[in-house]
């Protein structure tokens, strides 16, 4: 394999991460032990804001009043997009039930998680559609109480457009809660609210490492930490479109890595050449963030061949990839891990983020290895079930009394003793551990 780097970042996914873990670690451990007062506390220290933690209904109306038309019409269309895929979703899986031996029977129930706790960013910007794509998924999951927190704004109240989204979307509670304390209120059912079976959203780094420490004690969607994006280009790649591409997610933060792999030489150099003046043709707050992503988490890998480039994709496992190359069923056969996938020039990341319908919220640091993004399942659990008839038993009780007997597991091969005694009084089982 010929794998050249014409850019390299300088930070990885973990840079800085000690320090996140210790800060993260000391405000759980307080917010466990403070409760509401300690979260308020951090709010108003962080965030300037000492309003009301619960907003009210009717401060969820006005905040719908606030928000233009436009907004209303555009939240609404996205809520039927992402609530139609879901659906979808939810309708591709079932309950079942199947005879595995004369009069066993064993089958599969789905059961709805009873409390969902969605996170939604509103930090640097205000991310109405994290707030449809979290709230509508467990919803349509069939979640009985899904309860949403998002930051306060400037010392204020939360954006209003990101309100109005979490109450057309259906939120049954929303906190003007952020960062580490937010996870927390939703994780310990604070401010009156029920904890949390599961935590889902996106976030920043402290808002990731919260969540993955809170996992156990609490269910999370997955590890969704800063946004990426990978590129795979080749020659019949447009450069200023993949270069808009890249910029486009690294706006999101100073640690959102954009990467591209290519295999037209040209094209990688060309690439490299469009970034900067992109970058800086963004609004301040925007140019801010991308310059310091580009500079230091962004990469330009050149390879000789597409299953050179594919490989090398599946190593990063980006959160989101698109493929801007010939032969797209190809590419969607061969590569594996990643969170979506965008194919061909004519989608981007950032439908997918705002508008398109599958869900945006999606795994990072290599999470998508083992994991896909946000759906309905995350909030459904597959339990099993089974029953058997009693002469079903004839086979059974002797399978489970010599395996159990040659595991050492005595107590659980009498339980099998006891039913064929009682069934069958007068006949002989072999339920020995072969010698």
């Amino acid at each position: 394999m010929s794998v050249q780097y014409l850019k390299q970042a300088a930070k990885t996914a973990t840079s800085n991460d000690n320090d996140v873990q210790r800060t993260v670690t000391d405000m759980l451990a307080a917010i466990r032990s403070g409760g509401d007062d300690c979260a308020r506390d951090y709010t108003q220290k962080l965030d300037g804001y000492s309003g009301d933690i619960v907003l009210s209904t009717a401060a969820l109306q006005a905040a719908v009043a606030e928000t233009p038309k436009q907004t209303q019409e555009d939240i609404k269309q996205i809520i039927t997009h992402v609530g139609d895929f879901a659906r979808e979703q939810r309708n591709s899986i079932k309950e079942f039930e199947t005879e595995l031996a004369p009069g066993l029977f064993a089958g599969q129930c789905i059961v709805s998680m009873q409390s969902a706790g969605c996170y939604v960013p509103g930090g640097r910007y205000a991310h109405i559609a994290s707030a449809v794509m979290s709230v509508v998924t467990a919803k349509i999951a069939g979640v009985t109480e899904v309860s949403a927190c998002t930051p306060p704004r400037n010392g204020g109240a939360p954006h209003p457009a990101i309100l109005c989204a979490l109450h057309f979307a259906g939120a049954d509670r929303v906190l003007a809660l952020g960062g580490v304390q937010g996870v927390a209120a939703l994780a310990f059912g604070l401010f009156g609210g029920k904890p949390a079976d599961i935590i889902a959203g996106p976030g920043n780094r402290f808002v990731a490492e919260a969540k993955r420490m809170l996992f156990g004690e609490v269910g999370i969607d997955m590890f969704a930490g800063p946004t990426e994006v990978a590129i795979i280009a080749d020659e019949t790649a447009d450069a200023r479109i993949v270069a808009i591409d890249l910029v486009g997610q690294a706006e999101h933060g100073f640690d959102s890595p954009a990467w591209l792999v290519c295999t037209d030489a040209a094209l990688a150099k060309e690439v490299l050449q469009l970034v900067p003046a992109l970058i800086d043709d963004l609004p301040d707050t925007a140019k801010q963030a991308a310059t310091a992503a580009w500079r230091d988490y962004g990469e330009v890998v050149l390879c000789d061949t597409r299953e050179e480039a594919a490989s090398v994709s599946d190593e990063y496992a980006a959160e989101h990839l698109e493929v801007h190359a010939k032969e797209l069923p190809w590419w969607q056969q061969r590569l594996k891990n990643y969170g979506s996938l965008f194919m061909g020039e004519e989608t981007t990341v950032a439908y997918g983020d705002k508008c398109s319908g599958t869900n945006h919220i999606l795994p990072t640091k290599k999470a998508a290895r083992y994991t896909g993004g946000l759906s309905v399942h995350k909030f459904l659990k597959i339990l099993t079930t089974q029953r058997m008839t009693r002469e079903a038993t004839r086979s059974t009780a002797p399978l489970c009394a010599r395996i159990s007997r040659m595991e050492g597991m005595e107590a659980h091969a009498r339980t099998a003793d006891a039913r064929l005694e009682k069934y069958f009084p007068n006949e002989t089982f072999n339920t020995s551990m072969p010698s």
